[in-house]
């Protein structure tokens, strides 16, 4: 960042936005102590600091939701919810007590998960919504939601629409930042941009379009959400018969060369999971899945990365890339073998191919050895996009493909897959942002807990449409 100055008021539901490497994470960071900057001033309340400790912020009252959740997986959402919370009297709350109140938390954002429930075994959007729990049971005074509704679904967003409403009601500062533009128009009062680590500026939520938003992030003009894109070919690829397992039941489609084929659902309709089922991740009970007119039986990831399958999960911090390892190591993992001569990689190969994508790409980083820790949200997209493609697979999983990641970097990914459809190879992508699936899909696939409820030609498009098929209508 640099120089940047933004005042939030009192009860007011600002919104943060700005491309990806924009500053919007250093800047959450900078006010929940987690990094100290090197000038400027923080003034919360009246009172000016030089820096927060994050136990400090913690006590202020600022609670930070961030995109790549931060939760204890093996402890339960009740012992999440309150931990380090005491009573009146300075105890720690016993079990008990810690589910009963969770429970009465949870019904708030109408979820019915047990308190008991481990971490580990919530959906994403489940585990959004304990964070959420987690910073109305601190009593924060500012709450700061980074992508929020990144990976819930709309019914689950019009739940949370409302408890911004209840935090604001009740005097608590929401900064809100999400690559949604027109959930901003629903919920938000204000909104400041950063650009290149600078503000640009801060306008009335009311002054505003969403072209406007999208000129002040990009610093041009963006006029085509969705690239057009030349009509796929007559030959299947890929052809899946009654396949069955992993939660998904009878599941029948067909696969062409050059096609991008959507995947719609509500949470827990099993997208996810045929994926995982399609990939060799988890176990096929039943059915048939062919590639190129050829049955395959898949008994782990590394049979369908040979028979020319890539994924790009949906959950790309723990299941897309390995985090703590620099860009090109990450870049090179998925086909090494390529790059080995002796037992030995051969560094100069593997640089050079980390630089093809990165180029490719357009990912922002200084250096390949940096840690894909460090990068924005977007740019680790990218990495775990390079790491799918440079296996050269012909069939490419797109699993929540732009979630979390900005408008101008959005842009570029649907440009690339389109660039891979025109060069003959099929896509499957699930996304839960409808304007996607109706903007990149030719087909759309519809499933209804686990089950097949509906395939939905282009002219057969329409939002209230899925939406019905997905709720089993």
């Amino acid at each position: 960042m640099d120089n940047v100055s933004i005042s939030f008021e009192k009860g007011e539901v600002h919104a943060l936005i700005g491309e990806n490497g924009a500053g919007k994470s250093t800047f959450i960071k900078t006010l929940s102590g987690a990094i100290t900057p090197t000038s400027g001033t923080i003034v919360f309340e009246g009172k000016e600091y030089s820096h927060l400790e994050p136990r400090q912020a913690i006590d202020l009252g600022i609670a930070v939701v961030y995109q790549e959740l931060i939760q204890f997986e093996a402890m339960s959402v009740a012992d999440n919810i309150f931990m380090g919370v005491k009573d009146e009297e300075g105890f720690i709350l016993d079990d008990k007590t810690r589910v009963e109140k969770s429970r009465e938390l949870l019904k708030i954002f109408d979820c019915h998960v047990d308190p008991a429930t481990l971490i580990r075994d919530l959906s994403i959007a489940n585990r959004q919504i304990v964070e959420l729990a987690k910073a109305i049971v601190k009593k924060a005074k500012v709450v700061v939601m980074d992508e929020p509704t990144a990976a819930i679904t709309m019914a689950e967003q019009e739940k949370l629409y409302k408890v911004v409403k209840q935090l604001k009601e009740s005097g608590v500062t929401v900064i809100y930042i999400s690559h949604r533009l027109e959930e901003l128009f629903i919920i938000c009062d204000r909104v400041s941009v950063l650009r290149d680590g600078q503000y640009v500026t801060t306008c009335d939520i009311k002054d505003l379009t969403k072209q406007d938003m999208i000129k002040y992030m990009v610093g041009r003009e963006l006029t085509n959400a969705y690239p057009p894109k030349a009509p796929h070919s007559d030959e299947v690829i890929m052809e899946v018969d009654n396949v069955s397992g992993n939660g998904v039941h009878d599941i029948s489609f067909k696969l062409h060369k050059g096609e991008i084929l959507g995947f719609a659902g509500l949470v827990g309709a099993g997208r996810t999971e045929l994926m995982h089922v399609l990939y060799g991740a988890a176990k096929k009970e039943a059915g048939t899945i062919k590639i190129n007119g050829k049955e395959v039986n898949f008994r782990s990831t590394a049979d369908g990365m040979k028979a020319g399958i890539g994924l790009i999960p949906e959950d790309r911090k723990f299941q897309g890339c390995f985090i703590d390892k620099p860009i090109f190591w990450n870049n090179s993992i998925s086909c090494i073998d390529t790059l080995t001569k002796a037992g030995v990689v051969d560094t100069k190969a593997e640089m050079k191919l980390a630089q093809e994508y990165k180029e490719r790409l357009k990912t922002k980083t200084p250096t390949l050895t940096q840690l894909t820790s460090g990068l924005s949200g977007g740019n680790q997209q990218k990495v775990v996009i390079a790491k799918a493609l440079a296996a050269l697979p012909e069939i490419l999983i797109f699993d929540e493909p732009t979630r979390g990641i900005d408008i101008g970097a959005r842009y570029e990914i649907y440009l690339l897959m389109n660039e891979l459809a025109e060069q003959g190879k099929a896509i499957l992508m699930v996304s839960s942002d409808m304007e996607e699936l109706l903007g990149m899909s030719e087909r759309i696939i519809v499933l209804h807990e686990g089950h097949q409820s509906a395939e939905l030609q282009k002219q057969e498009f329409s939002q209230e449409k899925v939406l019905a098929c997905a709720s089993g209508v």
